[in-house]
């Protein structure tokens, strides 16, 4: 009775339902199929008694093998595995990360915003563009701005950027610091990345000056890589852990906006007005063995691609003067498509990689139907949910997160760290990704196994992939972020409006 009632079921199912079955069950199938040529062998195995496994070595008369033989043999073994152990990557953990959290006067609501534009003299109708923006981006009344945006008459200073950059990183890197116990002379590597604000000394030398590290620390600075910088500098500091044996590697993304007001006319310009905030990221990446089990995650795979050679591509986002001469960064009309097409090429080279073997079955025999065959069938996009428990996508603009979300066919659980991180903190370039990854620790879904996928983009055009797999479960009471303290007020629904120039 019990099966008949389950056939009905599955007859009364939608045809979708029932696609969806098979294909968890093909999946299932594929994923496993090693473990099922492996069992009959064993249970065949299992019944060999002693007296059968001498006969067969009498048999093929492995018994007038000379002991020389045999020596040289193991030795070249013992030897080549030597060689496979001391050539493997090292692996990588990440010990622990934290987002900086501005203090409540730094708070900048809709009408303050709009307040603080109001003060600048643009026109009628430029304040109804900043209106109209700030309305439809998915931002919440709780995003931050530097102080110099809040002053009744905002004076940009370079005084002024370096107070902004230092409270940013120097919070989180304190943060990070007070959660790893780490002592700063056992740090070997630093990675800053800010991509607008890059002064003389460099922002990786002011860390140095700050905390005192060593005198031999590989420092490194990157400016001008946009919001994908943050994963940049990540696979850089993996790459320097591979040479550096048994170090700390810190990695630290921030976005200065004091300095970087625009003041003209230009509504593709005006855009970064609206929708840059205060944010920073630290970071601490070590590869010693010791460090494995109090970290958080071992990173799997990065994953860099580089769009630039496409003049449509790198001129997408760029600093330039406008015609009064006023500088600002422009975003074309043309982003969403070149932001598309960069992921597509990045998620493609990521397939292979992280995909289960049943999906990339799937995908071959689509493309194969559509390019040797001539089918008219729709492209078949892999199930990336097979592949990761957690997605975290930078959080640029409500239009990319929409088409990324309809492309990859996710669902609104697997976009909501994003787009929560978007209504709460708003673009914070580089670093919104561990936000987001912190509003999923938060919410204490992090277990032991999970997979985490870090997607994000930015100017050149750069499209980047990080993939991380949980050493151990992480018990939200027992963090410290920016997202504890209010965590149980989220998710919240955010108005659907149309956004404006892909955002």
């Amino acid at each position: 009775m019990g099966n008949e009632k389950l056939v009905q079921n599955l007859k009364n199912k939608p045809t979708s339902v029932k696609i969806k079955y098979v294909k968890l069950g093909f999946h299932y199938l594929i994923s496993n199929i090693v473990y099922l040529f492996l069992v009959p062998l064993i249970v065949a195995l299992a019944h060999l008694s002693i007296e059968d496994i001498v006969q067969l070595c009498q048999r093929f008369k492995l018994g007038q093998v000379s002991s020389s033989f045999l020596c040289t043999t193991a030795v070249l073994i013992l030897c080549l595995t030597k060689i496979y152990f001391s050539r493997r990557p090292r692996d990588v953990y990440l010990l622990d990360f934290a987002c900086f959290k501005p203090e409540p006067f730094l708070i900048c609501t809709r009408e303050t915003f709009m307040r603080q534009i109001g003060r600048a003299n643009f026109s009628d109708e430029l304040l109804g563009f900043h209106k109209k923006i700030i309305e439809r981006s998915g931002y919440g009344q709780k995003t931050y701005v530097p102080k110099a945006a809040l002053e009744d008459q905002p004076v940009a200073t370079m005084a002024k950027a370096r107070e902004e950059v230092e409270m940013l990183v120097f919070g989180a890197i304190d943060g990070l610091l007070a959660k790893t116990g780490v002592n700063v002379k056992d740090i070997g590597i630093l990675v800053v990345n800010c991509s607008l604000f890059n002064p003389t000394p460099s922002l990786s030398a002011m860390v140095v000056n700050r905390y005192k590290l060593r005198g031999n620390i590989l420092s490194y600075n990157l400016g001008g890589m946009g919001c994908s910088a943050g994963l940049i500098s990540v696979d850089l500091a993996k790459r320097l852990l591979q040479d550096e044996p048994n170090t700390y590697a810190l990695v630290v993304s921030t976005e200065s906006m004091t300095l970087n007001w625009y003041g003209g006319t230009n509504k593709s310009m005006l855009l970064t007005n609206c929708l840059f905030r205060l944010g920073a990221s630290a970071v601490l990446l070590t590869n010693k063995s010791s460090e494995r089990r109090r970290s958080k995650y071992k990173i799997m795979h990065t994953l860099r691609t580089h769009k630039g050679a496409d003049n449509e591509s790198f001129q997408c986002v760029m600093q330039q003067e406008d015609h009064a001469g006023e500088v600002g960064v422009k975003l074309s009309k043309d982003l969403l498509t070149v932001a598309g097409d960069a992921i597509k090429t990045n998620v493609t080279m990521l397939g292979p990689l992280v995909l289960p073997l049943s999906e990339q079955i799937l995908f071959l025999a689509n493309l194969a139907g559509s390019k040797i065959f001539r089918m008219k069938i729709q492209p078949y996009v892999p199930d990336f949910k097979l592949a990761f428990e957690h997605i975290c996508i930078h959080a640029g603009g409500r239009a990319v997160l929409d088409e990324i979300e309809k492309n990859l066919n996710l669902t609104k659980w697997h976009m909501e760290p994003s787009r929560m991180t978007l209504y709460r903190f708003g673009n914070t370039s580089s670093s919104s990704l561990w936000y987001e990854l912190a509003y999923i620790e938060a919410k204490g879904r992090v277990r032991k196994g999970d997979r985490v996928w870090q997607l994000t983009f930015g100017s050149g055009f750069k499209c980047n992939s990080a993939v991380w797999r949980a050493i151990r479960t992480v018990n939200p009471s027992k963090e410290k972020n920016p997202w504890i303290d209010e965590i149980d007020g989220f998710p919240v629904e955010v108005p659907d409006v149309q956004p404006v120039l892909g955002y």
